[in-house]
């Protein structure tokens, strides 16, 4: 760092050195992972669930101390895997790592991926069968 910078706005660049860090911890392939292919031909792609927190403090001396600043920072990062996208022969599911109380209208959108599949071969069989 360029040290007049560094006098001159001590606290933040101390906040922008933290966030740095954080962002590297904490990028877009952290919340989406990479894919993963299964032998059958299943992929498979764990999605997390991101919570940070961060905190920084300084204090200025003045000119009469040695040092001019003190100051510190911290943060915290919580990665949490939540579910993973199931993506089979053009389908595709959520599959959640633990399953929270279902209501009925959880388990009805839960359904509809499935109910869509099942009605659409439903008209393709039927158009099928009928002559032209």
């Amino acid at each position: 760092m360029d040290e007049t910078m560094d006098k001159k706005r001590p606290l933040s660049d101390l906040m922008r050195s933290t966030m740095d860090k954080i962002r590297e911890m904490a990028d877009t392939n952290t919340i989406v992972g990479q894919p993963i292919t299964t032998a059958d031909g299943v992929t498979l792609i764990p999605i997390s669930r991101v919570s940070m927190g961060f905190g920084c403090g300084g204090a200025d001396y003045g000119k009469v101390q040695p040092k001019d600043f003190g100051g510190g920072s911290g943060a915290g990062v919580k990665i949490e895997p939540v579910a993973f996208l199931v993506i089979r022969e053009g389908s595709t599911r959520v599959l959640p790592v633990a399953m929270p109380p279902m209501t009925t209208l959880d388990r009805v959108v839960e359904m509809m991926p499935d109910l869509v599949d099942k009605v659409e071969k439903y008209f393709d069989k039927k158009e099928e069968k009928e002559p032209v």
